[in-house]
């Protein structure tokens, strides 16, 4: 295995496996990436009108407990717990998607998207069913245009959920003059996240006349997106100097607005560091930003050209690795390197709760409340904490007992780490007490956490 490929496969993608040959380069990164999503076929993953129905259903005995029918009490607990179980069923096939697939490029992207278009378990049909936003709104467009994959999370029923976007309505609407109002949170994101970032050229009058476009789109009663005319606020809107809803409200105006802002040089400049921040450095290369924002510009934000550009630049394959592997990746590159199968997702609720839901926990990620809609910090000083680590070393001497034989420490270094093993890791790999340790000291080294 050469220095480049096990880059290729830590830094790109979700670690080495004992099993599974890494990428050699970008070019294999890339196919990969162009080519049919194996992992998602073969770890499929229910939808979202699935697991929007459940909660809706929890809903529904929630209402029927409080109006005193008869068992809804034991009901409505019965389908929390239901809930409470796929929800970790969900994360476990997140995490085992990344510990067998050959496309870790893919994983890798669906993750930094999701952390982009962070939604949160909230209430009504997004309770514990972000996996199925995830499966539908984001995952397939990974590695298409970016106006079609910010199209589809904005005006999914989750992100309409969770940034109140359900309660907002037009002033001068119908709706409106009976009292309601004008909710700007979704709207202030797609600015200030989504697209032109923090400090971009936009003003509050574009966030309120975005925000004003933006009424009309809610949830109907299945958990299904809707556009109801009465809340949208009439006449047209002027966001970033341009006119929109010169004809009836409707979604339209909205997915052409959105589509005006993905191809915004701001909206370049903003996403391009932020992908190159998250696989490159803290603080990005400027040339590799430079190269990415040319290639956005060039292509009217084609994401696959945008990602070869990253991979193509000099410090794409730098032998320092300056990021830190968040709980997810590090516990999904865990399981990787242990060559571990899908067998875990048919295990009982404990053992998932004790490899997984547990310790991801106690690393500090709680993935169904993201501490907001910035999503989770990606510099590795936010990780890189005292109980941060108490709770890494107790998982790393842990895992290897609770999934299947425990392999022998110095093999196990030379397959978890290859050409970027270091001598004092193999060493101390080697003259462990215990086997345990001995993998734990592999799975808690510098090398290890470091991508």
């Amino acid at each position: 295995m050469t220095p480049r490929a096990a880059l290729a496969a830590t830094r790109f993608g979700t670690g080495l496996s004992p099993v599974i040959p890494p990428p050699s380069d970008a070019d294999d990164l890339l196919a990969a990436l162009a080519g049919p999503d194996a992992v998602a076929r073969a770890l499929p993953h229910p939808g979202w009108d699935v697991r929007a129905a459940a909660a809706l259903e929890r809903d529904a005995l929630r209402r029927q407990q409080r109006d005193g029918v008869a068992g809804a009490f034991e009901a409505f607990r019965a389908q929390t717990r239901r809930l409470n179980v796929t929800w970790q069923d969900d994360l476990v096939r997140m995490v085992l998607r990344g510990a067998t697939t050959a496309d870790g490029l893919r994983e890798r992207l669906v993750w930094f998207w999701a952390d982009h278009f962070t939604v949160a378990s909230s209430r009504g049909a997004s309770r514990m069913a972000m996996g199925g936003y995830h499966e539908d709104a984001l995952r397939p467009r990974v590695a298409g245009r970016f106006a079609d994959l910010l199209i589809a999370a904005v005006t999914h029923p989750a992100m309409l959920i969770y940034l109140d976007q359900v309660v907002s309505v037009g002033p001068n609407s119908r709706r409106g003059r009976n009292g309601r109002g004008l909710n700007e949170n979704l709207a202030r994101e797609v600015l200030e996240l989504h697209t032109l970032g923090a400090g971009g050229p936009y003003a509050q009058a574009d966030v309120r006349q975005l925000a004003e476009l933006l009424t009309g789109l809610r949830v109907d009663r299945r958990g299904r997106l809707d556009f109801e005319p009465e809340r949208a606020e009439p006449g047209a809107e002027t966001v970033l100097g341009r006119s929109y809803g010169d004809r009836d409200p409707g979604i339209d105006e909205v997915r052409a607005v959105l589509s005006d802002l993905s191809i915004h040089p701001a909206t370049a400049s903003h996403i391009c560091r932020k992908l190159a921040g998250h696989f490159l450095a803290d603080v990005p290369p400027a040339g590799a930003v430079a190269a990415m924002e040319a290639a956005w510009r060039a292509t009217d934000g084609d994401l696959m050209a945008v990602y070869a550009a990253m991979l193509d630049h000099p410090a794409a394959w730098a032998p320092e690795r300056a990021k830190m592997r968040r709980p997810l990746e590090m516990i999904a590159a865990g399981l990787r390197a242990l060559g571990r199968d899908d067998a875990l997702l048919r295990a009982d609720a404990q053992t998932k709760r004790r490899v997984v839901t547990r310790p991801m926990l106690q690393m500090g990620q709680d993935l169904p409340r993201p501490p907001g809609p910035q999503g989770w910090p990606d510099e590795a000083v936010a990780w890189a904490t005292p109980q941060n680590f108490a709770a890494r070393l107790d998982w790393a001497l842990r895992a290897p007992g609770w999934t299947g034989e425990v392999p022998d420490p110095r093999a196990f270094a030379e397959a978890a780490l290859g050409p970027l093993l270091a001598d004092r890791t193999r060493f101390a790999a080697g003259a462990a007490e215990s086997r345990e340790e001995g993998v734990a000291l592999v799975l808690t080294s510098p090398e290890f956490q470091r991508r």
